[in-house]
């Protein structure tokens, strides 16, 4: 489904389904709600009511079910009726499945997604899921036609008038966002090097008027970058700490993502597009972790920017390295007040919290709270892992440098202690937040990348934004809004330490 341009709309207007198929999608429940005189004119005249009404009642989803309504042009598909508490109510990943096995053929098709207003977000990154843009089958470069999907929400229950031009503004953000950051991670590395990826930075950076500041290659020696400089200084295209800034007038607070390689989602920063209240650093740390006579072998000791040791028991436990000195720039010379670093960083995370969870790890428990609601607001289901700094890192004690890089006990949570091993290099006694994210499962779906983290970001975050819609899936401050009067909630929206 590559080369397919998404498309919200209020009304996706009326057509034949032999000239544009429909899928027609949401809990059957909420199916049931949806009028005939609204589907009528996308259905007729290949479906009457009666055929319409009988589909429904044929339906019996356990967990999903389907049906045709019209040979390959028309299908109405239902979610499960319920879902469990650590899963997103809006069914999420069934939404996605759903749409690649059972969206007809055709160049101009159109989605009827039925849900309910809280689901709206979730659900529009779940469609965008489906539709990967990148591709490199011979057939697709000699396919000049565009494809479009056009999608229409029909909201049931409260708060089900029309869809607001600010809420399909801002899932077209958050859409892009998503597969954009798909996109990056499903390049190959012959393609996706380090330079390219700084490419892609600065065309994010073009989109927002920032110019992006960049220290590459034996500037991070110079500079005190270990970490980076040490995995990547064996590969032909230069490691490089690039940063992306954000430093509107009147901010209350600095906020930092950081990510690793070519997997942090530079979409992420769609944030921004509403007008984002603080000051937002995306941190990224580039290396290529090859293999030639540079690289870094085991018992070598690198130097970290955080101006800790490190011996090198473990070349294959790379992403701490280059992410301990994202945090400790976002730390040191941003002076950020919370830190959220999210990467691929342990094959344990899908051991410890499954492929459809992430990992979250956190020195603040309402930023574990607020981090497990929000994947289930925003389909981007994360679960928290350990947080026991006293009885895990000891695990990297060495006897001549101030750490090891890897754990000596694998069977002692080894995706905490990776997580705590980027801690340290800010401190345990921080008093800042500091989020630890580990996506290494979620962000693949079979062979293609999913995105995962841009929705999870805009949702968590969404309270220092002026989007109607991502204050209403944002967790934080929603306990003191109930609290607080007007002049209250506008202060607690923006601070969110």
């Amino acid at each position: 489904m590559a080369n397919v341009g998404l498309h919200f709309q209020a009304s996706a207007g009326d057509a034949d389904p032999q000239s544009r198929p429909l899928l027609l999608l949401g809990r059957l429940h909420h199916l049931h709600r949806v009028p005939w005189s609204h589907v009528r004119g996308k259905l007729q005249p290949r479906v009457t009511e009666e055929l319409w009404q009988a589909a429904l009642a044929t339906l019996n989803p356990n967990p999903t079910d389907s049906c045709p309504l019209y040979l390959n042009c028309a299908t109405v598909a239902a979610l499960p009726p319920r879902v469990s508490r650590h899963n997103s109510p809006s069914a999420a990943h069934f939404i996605t499945r759903l749409v690649r096995t059972c969206l007809p053929p055709g160049t101009h098709r159109c989605i009827l997604m039925v849900c309910e207003q809280p689901d709206i977000f979730a659900s529009a990154c779940a469609l965008a899921r489906a539709f990967p843009l990148f591709t490199h089958r011979s057939g697709a470069s000699r396919r000049s036609e565009k494809r479009t999907v056009t999608v229409e929400f029909f909201l049931v229950g409260q708060d089900n008038g029309p869809v607001e031009v600010s809420t399909l503004q801002c899932l077209t953000n958050a859409t892009e966002g998503v597969r954009l950051a798909a996109r990056i991670v499903d390049t190959p590395c012959n393609e996706m090097n380090t330079d390219i990826f700084l490419e892609e930075i600065s065309k994010v950076g073009e989109e927002l008027g920032i110019t992006p500041m960049v220290i590459q290659d034996e500037e991070l020696k110079t500079r005190g970058f270990g970490g980076i400089y040490g995995v990547g200084k064996a590969a032909l295209r230069p490691p490089a700490l690039a940063v992306l800034s954000h430093t509107p007038a009147g901010a209350t607070q600095t906020i930092a993502w950081v990510g690793k390689g070519i997997v942090y989602d530079t979409g992420g920063l769609s944030i921004k597009g509403k007008g984002f209240k603080d000051n937002l650093h995306a941190v990224f740390c580039l290396a290529e972790n090859a293999v030639g006579p540079h690289s870094t072998r085991p018992d070598d000791i690198h130097l970290l920017y955080s101006g800790k040791t490190v011996e090198i028991n473990n070349t294959d436990a790379e992403g701490r390295l280059v992410l301990a000195d994202g945090v400790s720039y976002a730390c040191k010379d941003l002076g950020a007040d919370i830190i959220l670093d999210m990467a691929t960083l342990t094959g344990a995370q899908s051991i410890a919290t499954g492929k459809y969870h992430a990992a979250v790890l956190t020195n603040r428990a309402e930023w574990e709270a607020a981090c497990v609601k929000a994947g289930r607001q925003c389909g981007d289901l994360v679960h928290p892992l350990v947080y026991c700094p006293e009885l895990h890192f000891s695990e990297f004690t060495s006897a001549v440098a101030d750490m090891k890089n890897s754990v000596a006990d694998r069977d002692n949570s080894p995706s905490s202690c990776a997580g705590l091993f980027i801690a340290s290099h800010i401190g345990f006694d921080w008093p800042g937040v500091w989020v630890h994210v580990d996506i290494a499962a979620p962000v693949h779906a079979g062979e293609r990348a999913t995105g995962f983290g841009v929705a999870l970001l805009l949702a968590l975050f969404g309270r220092a934004s002026e989007d109607p819609l991502l204050n209403l899936v944002s967790p934080l401050g929603c306990e003191e809004d109930a609290q607080e009067g007007a002049a209250g909630r506008d202060w607690k929206r923006r601070r969110l330490v």
